[in-house]
């Protein structure tokens, strides 16, 4: 497979996935999803790598919190709290970004 081809792979099990979600969520992730897929569409190979890494995990990490059936729990059992070492990491951009993404979830 080549990287296109993975790229693809990985965006479409990650909408998959979401549709085992809560219905506003479902709608969330897929926005946030697509959005920074088309954001990440040109960079660099170093920056693909990392970005391939990390959307991965978090498909794996959400198919085992939704189980078998695609069914999730109660939602405080989806995702996971981020550590202060990654939020370190992360650009004012993306902070930003992470603070929309809460005020929208809260709605």
């Amino acid at each position: 497979m080549n990287h296109g081809q993975k790229v693809r792979v990985l965006y479409k099990t990650i909408l998959r996935l979401h549709r085992g979600l809560p219905e506003a969520l479902q709608e969330l992730g897929n926005t946030y999803v697509k959005d920074e897929f088309k954001r990440h569409k040109n960079c660099s190979s170093t920056e693909s790598q990392k970005f391939m890494g990390e959307w991965a995990g978090y498909a794996i990490n959400l198919a085992q919190q939704l189980g078998l059936r695609g069914k999730p729990g109660p939602v405080g059992m989806i995702g996971e709290d981020l550590t202060d070492n990654q939020l370190n990491h992360f650009r004012d951009e993306q902070i930003a970004q992470l603070y929309e993404l809460l005020q929208e979830a809260k709605r």
